[in-house]
């Protein structure tokens, strides 16, 4: 058994050409393929830019104290 692991890319069709020299000997062969696209961080670009929504929450007290009196509640 041989363990193969390669980048290649997919052409404009969609079709991915494998050409893989080995030393096995001819005959019948199972192949494994997993595919797993590689996204650059460069070209990968925010679905939708939430800064608009982010704020910042002015706490006046002991946000630990409240935290626990409310799970005590429970």
């Amino acid at each position: 058994m041989e363990v193969l692991k390669l980048t290649t890319t997919v052409d404009a069709s969609g079709y991915l050409h494998l050409d893989i020299a080995t030393q096995l000997p001819p005959g019948q062969v199972n192949v494994v393929v997993v595919m797993n696209p590689l996204i650059s961080e460069t070209t990968h670009k925010a679905d939708y830019d939430f800064s608009d929504l982010a704020g910042k929450l002015v706490w006046q007290g002991d946000a630990l104290g409240i935290q626990r009196s409310l799970r005590d509640e429970w």
